[in-house]
């Protein structure tokens, strides 16, 4: 970031970020292979990497990092997203040098987020990924950005607030017993919170992120901020910051405070499944391409929340890996949308048609993200969404199974609107003839979309070394939730 603070034109600042992002990459995998190797030690279920400097005294404030095999699962999704995030963004010249500030500001919070140990470090990170965003969205996006900025920035600090209420609940009740008040979730998670307190403070913490991961029925903001916003923070913000809403909902809400979590679940249940089923339905209906992907991340996201309250190993097995497979295709979805509308100069699928003799390339990679998006095997959306059918399915009872198969029903739905767009978009005659001289995909657009590719085919193919990694780092969680069932 302060590389590019002190380039002089936009070249000079795309080369910059892209090498800085690409270092960051490297060093993603050195971490990645470094926690690998902590399998030999046994301790790969416990937070690694650690540091704790004392920040504020008289509140117990820390910052304190560390991961597990989730957070390193999701900082390799950010880094991979943010890399061909760049790229993508290579033919920006309005205000360039302050676009990359801005966008590598945001994924320096999503990291920090991801790393923190403390809950009000994980909160100021939070806050800080919401502030780029504003900007991102209001100077370099289209149509009504302005309007959808505001929008965004007011529903994510709405639950921004409702997050802070129920982290100040786990704080003054983190020493029951008396002692020093803690924000440390390590410390936090070994307390028995009154239930009586989880209760109050569990709806607040759930519905603060979940708001940003497009929980029904607060998802109203998600559309019209993917819309407006510019290719590579659409890929960033769908990619990853709606990840931060899944994430605290399962590492801050349910492992707190367990009890309330199991009480309440019936509820937020049927909601993730209004999500998943409204999302699919709303996306068939829509047009506009950067609409039909931000209503199909509405239905993914909600799949994800949803295998989180299965509270079961391999449902949320399933719902790690949903996140970090969804984060890879969508953003190689919206990627892919910028790319096309660069060229026709617009989303509307009835404008376009017969793109795949014109611009072979990106109508191919379209086709690969639409069958990931559908759950085609092979593809990182298979392994996820068979993980969290199977493992909701574990459940006896008949609610459970009831919404379970509801769920299952849309990929059904999926299949339909993806299906209709491909076929729309890329198959049958040239509907105009101003596309006939469209030019295919350049270089930096390659790279971008094959790294994205890659990523999605891994999973796809050897999706067991992620899937050890991420259920290692859930069994203490899951752990705690099966031992707070209420009798």
């Amino acid at each position: 970031m302060i590389g590019v603070l002190f380039t002089k034109d936009y070249k000079g600042a795309r080369l910059v970020s892209a090498i800085g992002m690409g270092v960051e990459l490297i060093a993603t995998v050195y971490l990645v292979l470094a926690y690998l190797a902590a399998r030999k030690t046994g301790m790969m279920h416990e937070m690694l990497f650690t540091s704790d400097f004392m920040w504020y005294p008289s509140l117990n404030i820390h910052f304190a990092f560390g991961v597990d095999g989730i957070a390193v699962a999701m900082i390799g999704l950010t880094s991979i997203v943010i890399f061909a995030g760049i790229f993508a963004s290579w033919e920006l010249q309005f205000l360039t040098k302050e676009f990359f500030i801005s966008l590598i500001l945001l994924v320096t919070a999503v990291y920090g987020f991801f790393i923190s140990l403390d809950l009000f470090t994980m909160f100021l990170f939070y806050e800080l990924a919401l502030i780029p965003m504003y900007l991102l969205i209001g100077l370099w996006g289209t149509g009504p950005k302005e309007k959808s900025a505001m929008k965004l920035t007011l529903m994510l600090m709405a639950g921004s607030a409702l997050i802070m209420v129920g982290i100040l609940g786990l704080y003054y009740n983190s020493a029951p017993g008396g002692g020093q008040l803690t924000f440390n979730i390590i410390e936090i998670s070994k307390i028995n919170i009154p239930v009586a307190a989880q209760r109050f403070f569990f709806p607040f913490a759930f519905i603060g992120f979940g708001i940003l991961g497009a929980l029904f029925p607060f998802h109203t903001w998600s559309p019209d901020g993917h819309a407006s916003a510019p290719t590579a923070v659409s890929m960033l913000h769908a990619g990853v910051l709606m990840k931060l809403g899944g994430y605290g909902c399962f590492r801050v809400a349910m492992f707190l405070m367990p009890q309330a979590a199991h009480e309440m679940a019936w509820i937020f249940i049927i909601l993730t499944t209004i999500s998943v089923v409204y999302g699919a339905f709303s996306a068939i209906w829509q047009t506009d391409l950067k609409f039909i992907n931000a209503y199909s991340s509405v239905s993914h996201c909600g799949l994800v929340i949803f295998a989180l309250l299965m509270m079961n190993q391999t449902a949320m097995d399933g719902a790690i890996l949903q996140m970090i497979s969804h984060g890879l295709m969508t953003a190689l979805f919206f990627a892919l949308i910028g790319m096309i509308y660069g060229r026709t100069h617009t989303r509307d699928i009835r404008e376009m048609g017969g793109l795949m003799k014109i611009i072979p390339f990106l109508a191919v990679v379209y086709m690969i993200a639409g069958f990931a998006s559908l759950g085609l095997p092979g593809l990182s959306g298979f392994v996820a969404e068979m993980t969290v059918f199977v493992g909701s399915f574990q459940h006896q009872d008949m609610f459970h199974r009831v919404v379970t198969v509801i769920v299952a029903s849309s990929i059904v739905i999926t299949a339909v609107y993806i299906l209709k767009v491909v076929g729309i978009l890329l198959l049958g005659p040239l509907k105009d003839q101003h596309h006939a001289d469209l030019e295919d995909a350049k270089w930096y657009e390659k790279l971008s979309t094959v790294t994205l590719v890659l990523a999605v085919a891994a999973i796809g193919i050897a999706p067991l070394w992620l899937s050890d990694v991420i259920s290692a780092s859930l069994k203490p969680i899951v752990a705690k939730l099966a031992t707070a069932i209420p009798f």
